[in-house]
């Protein structure tokens, strides 16, 4: 059976539904078997509130903007029959899943919680649990997976959600073809992620025992102060 993944992203009103704050915009990037489809989905949406200053500061998107846009009752089995049955991926999941669920119990009772129609991956948890203590933001990570997210000035649903389908695809499992040059070895452009197949073994992962790593600080104690190591 094909494996139907959504990468997910909103922008909101404000940080808190509870206090009355709205979803404006949602955008949602469809993955099959770990290949993006192109089937995605996109919508702007009139809150019927006024949008927090600080708010527009980080997605740009205004008041004046969203007055003719559909509000959330008019795209709301759209959306959610988008992403039935699927698995999302979302980055601080806690966040925009809080959000899904406020403005689906505000249309009717039908609507049951996201976890009871959809699994849900949390991008920013995987994150943590791979580089902890580490800053683990969506820009962090593009550096660190030497991602380009030139184009993100400021955020956006869609743009987000493309640019987290690909940290996501790195994160498990994607990797920047090197071009050892092996015979039969599949070369790419510099930089190009290749995504394995969803199907491959699970990689091993072989950790440094304690010893190794009491050995690795005094082999960094030779060198001294220029050990760029520790810098």
């Amino acid at each position: 059976m094909d494996h139907r993944q959504i990468v997910l992203d909103t922008e909101t009103t404000g940080i808190d539904p509870k206090q009355g704050h709205r979803i404006i915009e949602i955008g949602c990037v469809e993955l099959i078997n770990r290949r993006m489809t192109g089937n995605n989905f996109h919508v702007y949406i009139n809150p019927d509130r006024p949008i927090e200053d600080e708010a527009i500061d980080v997605h740009g998107i205004t008041n004046e903007f969203l007055r003719d846009k559909p509000r959330y009752h008019q795209v709301a089995q759209e959306f959610f029959d988008y992403i039935k049955g699927s698995e999302l991926v979302i980055h601080n999941a806690a966040f925009d899943v809080g959000f899904m669920e406020h403005e689906f119990a505000m249309l009717n009772t039908r609507y049951p919680k996201t976890a009871e129609y959809c699994k849900i991956i949390d991008t920013l948890k995987m994150a943590r649990d791979l580089h902890p203590g580490q800053k683990n933001n969506l820009d962090a990570l593009c550096r660190r997976y030497d991602i380009n997210n030139s184009k993100r000035t400021m955020h956006g649903a869609l743009l987000d959600s493309e640019i987290l389908t690909d940290v996501y695809l790195a994160m498990t499992g994607g990797q920047v073809n090197i071009n050892y040059g092996m015979d039969g070895a599949k070369k790419g452009k510099e930089g190009e992620i290749i995504r394995l197949s969803a199907d491959r073994a699970p990689l091993n992962i072989i950790r440094a025992s304690a010893e190794e790593l009491i050995e690795h600080e005094s082999r960094l104690d030779v060198v001294g102060d220029a050990c760029l190591w520790r810098q």
